[in-house]
């Protein structure tokens, strides 16, 4: 089978595929080709197809932050004194090491990231604000919002 290229190389049966792993990333082959109507085989075919072109980047579990005491989140801007390829190469590597930054977007605002953040508490956050964020390279300035309450939120 050839590789997928571009989303206008899936077809309607990898986008059932998708759309069915994305709710259920543990359902069986069997289970899945009954679902998207096609047989074992083909099926897992395509999944191998779409995990080798990179469509499919990962299994995973998803967990409950409040479950394991990861209840506080917190939206970083961060603006940076450089924005060179080199400094937001070395500000994306480095970021990349800190286990409680959840996600870190590039941002075309007055600000240059995004930083989502989560941690136990407000205590712990502030820890991770001042000795590991503010390190980061470049880093001229931050601000920060603290979320309330998740209305809804993605486990992609």
């Amino acid at each position: 089978m050839n590789m997928v290229e571009t989303a206008a190389d899936l077809d309607d049966f990898d986008r059932k595929i998708l759309h069915v792993l994305r709710q259920d990333g543990r359902i069986t082959f069997t289970d899945l080709a009954e679902k998207i109507g096609l047989s074992k085989s083909p099926c897992q075919q395509r999944v191998r197809r779409l995990v080798e072109s990179g469509v499919i980047i990962g299994f995973r579990a998803i967990v409950n932050p409040s479950k394991i005491g990861l209840d506080h989140v917190a939206f970083t801007e961060v603006k940076l004194s450089d924005t060179r390829e080199g400094a937001l190469n070395e500000f994306n590597a480095a970021v990349r090491q800190i286990p409680e930054v959840e996600e870190c977007h590039m941002i075309a605002s007055s600000f240059d990231y995004l930083l989502k953040v989560r941690t136990a508490d407000i205590r712990r956050y502030r820890w991770v604000l001042g000795e590991k964020i503010s390190s980061l390279p470049h880093v001229a300035s931050t601000s920060t919002f603290v979320a309330m309450e998740t209305v809804r939120e993605s486990a992609r």
